[in-house]
């Protein structure tokens, strides 16, 4: 009896084996001749040690990516373990092919986006097919420009609090750590312009729970995505790790349903057009396809959940990392300051208002370089669901593939040998309309670009503006500043930014 065990268990054995094996041989086969970083890959692991040579997606491989980038500069391998791998595109000729279709977002096992279904669910930013074509011909009235124009005066509101807890932190003298005072602001221009709710989340009193639930969510998130045992769904939510990753989406899932019920009450009693103005959740709630169907209440949370992380962590990102240029360029700085005075000056109200806002030309500039250099969003992974041909190679069908946004924007034969250079001028007018289109991606391309591309330009400028009319920065050269993959692009130990009141300004009030 206890022989039949064994041979049943070496049979079990030889056949898992048998099966590795074969598919080691077929993907090896399949990617063939593809140019790949070789030197640095490990036997078994491929090149995921590289993304977990921190601890965690940092610095390193954002370094690694350039140098494979400079060897590379089309596309290049990356294996995670023996038997998966992700082509990254680095080039706009070849991102230019996966972009201009809407093909999915891989979500089978082990992908990056199956890892964050349980927070963020098939909303419009992992579905695909159908649901993601409805989805997007539902929520565009969101973002047109009739929508976004009166939000401009909130963007003002909450970054005119921004500034009053700035003012506030930096009258000791001591530098000011700038991401998380931008976050929440950005977190509560969301809440105002997509919720019409008012809470109390730039309170420097109070740390902001859903804030930092969902900072503590995405960095799971990206860790989870780094490390293979963690892939088995039966494996994962069974460790600690995995029970508070389920907690904290069933908090943030909670919020969500909050908000929802009580906006679908509020709808109930009062006319929509009676309104300030039409806020993404009554489009949500008021929308209907040509059948006369409207969104189911899991889908809706789905896209508010997507709406609430993507409007503001994004943004958040940008903007400070925007700042630290800036205060690492007190000539750009100054330049900004100057531009913002003379167009705040020469408006009626003596504040931006929607139109005023194409007249930012250097800022603009500015915020365009930014997100090139640190790039919000470092990627996106797509699904291609026939085979292509991106440099005479052929990629099969359903392959991973990686648009290595942080790649592109510092591919040297697109942006030449000073790419990891802060130069505002790469996107004058003049020098944009010599670039490929798909040269500058930070809000993805093609049919399925970002949504809220004009919301969140509109933010950023309004933001920006807003904090350099009343102070200067400059770098605390003694905190050292790491990047982090966390989703977004963060910082390990955040930005931390010494800050003075400008002197041309008069006003003892800390707003604007």
């Amino acid at each position: 009896m206890a022989d039949v065990f064994i041979i049943a268990i070496l049979s079990i054995i030889c056949v898992i084996i048998t099966h590795l094996v074969i598919k080691i041989v077929t993907v090896r086969r399949a990617f063939w001749g593809f140019p790949e970083p070789k030197y640095d890959k490990h036997w078994l692991h491929g090149h995921l040690p590289h993304y977990r040579a921190q601890g965690y997606v940092g610095q390193y491989l954002f370094d690694k990516w350039i140098e494979w980038t400079e060897r590379y500069p089309k596309l290049f391998l990356n294996w995670v373990g023996p038997t998966s791998v992700r082509v990254v595109l680095n080039h706009p000729e070849s991102i230019k092919k996966i972009l201009k279709t809407a093909d999915p977002k891989p979500l089978g096992y082990g992908d990056i986006y199956k890892h964050g279904l349980p927070w963020l669910g098939e909303g419009l930013l992992f579905a695909g097919g159908p649901k993601w074509k409805r989805s997007r011909r539902l929520l565009t009235p969101a973002f047109h420009f009739d929508i976004l124009r009166p939000y401009v005066k909130v963007y003002k509101t909450c970054a005119d609090h921004l500034v009053r807890n700035i003012h506030t932190l930096s009258e000791k003298g001591n530098s000011v750590e700038i991401f998380s005072l931008v976050s929440a602001c950005t977190f509560d221009i969301i809440l105002r312009c997509a919720f019409s709710y008012e809470s109390n989340c730039q309170d420097l009193e109070q740390s902001n729970q859903y804030v930092n639930t969902v900072h503590d969510i995405t960095k799971e998130w990206v860790h989870r995505n780094s490390s293979p045992w963690l892939f088995p769904d039966f494996i994962y939510f069974n460790t600690n790790r995995g029970r508070k990753f389920k907690k904290n989406c069933d908090y943030l899932h909670k919020i969500a349903d909050e908000v929802i019920e009580k906006r679908r009450e509020a709808l109930e009693n009062a006319d929509v057009s009676s309104r300030k103005y039409l806020d993404f959740l009554d489009i949500l709630l008021t929308a209907k396809d040509e059948d006369g169907q409207g969104m189911s209440k899991e889908y809706i949370r789905c896209e508010v959940d997507t709406f609430m992380f993507a409007g503001h962590d994004t943004t958040a990102s940008a903007i400070s990392w925007i700042l630290l240029s800036l205060a690492e360029h007190p000539d750009f700085q100054r330049k900004c300051q100057d531009e913002i005075d003379k167009v705040v000056s020469e408006t009626d109200s003596g504040e931006l208002e929607w139109k005023d806002l194409e007249r930012l030309e250097f800022l603009s500039q500015c915020i365009k370089e930014g997100m090139r250099l640190h790039s919000p969003v470092p990627g996106i992974l797509r699904q291609n669901l026939d085979p292509i041909i991106i440099d005479n190679h052929v990629i099969p069908a359903r392959s991973n593939i990686l648009i290595s946004l942080y790649c592109l924007h510092h591919n040297p034969l697109v942006w030449g040998a000073d790419h990891m250079e802060f130069k505002p001028e790469r996107f004058t007018k003049e020098n944009q309309h010599n670039l490929n289109p798909f040269s500058y991606c930070p809000f993805s391309a093609g049919p399925r670009n970002c949504i809220g591309q004009h919301f969140a330009m509109a933010e950023e400028k309004v933001v920006l503006a807003s904090l350099l009319q009343r102070f200067t920065f400059s770098v605390d050269k003694s905190h050292k500043i790491e990047k982090r993959w966390a989703a977004v692009m963060r910082t390990q130990t955040g930005i931390k930014l010494f800050v003075s009141a400008r002197t041309n300004n008069d006003d003892e009030s800390p707003t604007c």
